[in-house]
């Protein structure tokens, strides 16, 4: 079995990864590591935020390392929450969503597009890094649906109606940001099984 430690303390997040990884591999996280130092997240790229925890986890774990940046990008927001999304307002994600909603207030239907954008590092030990990104456009909605996922995902609109949190894990992970972007590095370093 292969061991890759993800950078997160995001349930959800590990859970994805799992599912995208398929048997053979062991995913651990920041929870197994609760020593280690928090990482900052102070980097304007989604990519820069990615690498700085990658290289912190692969350099303090002696192991592969995955690190993400997620977020949502607004363009009626001027790209807004971007790489802020997890601080981009105080408490739980319905705080979140509830300040973001706002922001948007009397914004039309067809001006609330949006993507969500997953930057992904992974780093070696020895200081090797690769780097994939992934989208997933869609919409926002002004009321939240669903119960799945966490996040953004109850006001983020698919193009075929549903939002994320209405789809199964399998169906996020066949379409998400985070999805496509780990499907693009599985290619790239022949990280497999995938599923």
């Amino acid at each position: 079995m292969r061991t890759l430690v993800f950078a997160t303390a995001n349930l959800g997040k590990k859970e994805e990864l799992e599912a995208l990884l398929g048997p053979g591999w062991l995913v651990r996280s920041a929870a197994d590591f609760p020593k280690l130092p928090e990482v900052e997240e102070d980097q304007p790229t989604f990519e820069g935020n990615a690498a700085k925890k990658a290289h912190a986890f692969a350099k303090a774990t002696g192991l592969m390392a995955l690190a993400d940046d997620s977020g949502l990008c607004v363009d009626a927001l001027e790209g807004r929450p971007g790489v802020f999304s997890a601080r981009y307002a105080p408490g739980t994600d319905g705080d979140r969503i509830a300040k973001l909603l706002g922001e948007l207030g009397d914004v039309p239907a067809g001006q609330r597009t949006a993507r969500f954008v997953c930057a992904l590092c992974l780093a070696t030990p020895d200081g090797k890094e690769t780097f994939t990104r992934g989208t997933c456009e869609g919409r926002i909605i002004g009321t939240p649906r669903g119960t799945h996922g966490f996040g953004y995902d109850p006001i983020f609109e698919l193009p075929h109606g549903k939002t994320m949190a209405e789809l199964t894990r399998d169906e996020k992970s066949a379409v998400s940001h985070r999805g496509a972007a780990f499907r693009a590095l599985a290619r790239m370093v022949s990280l497999s099984p995938i599923g």
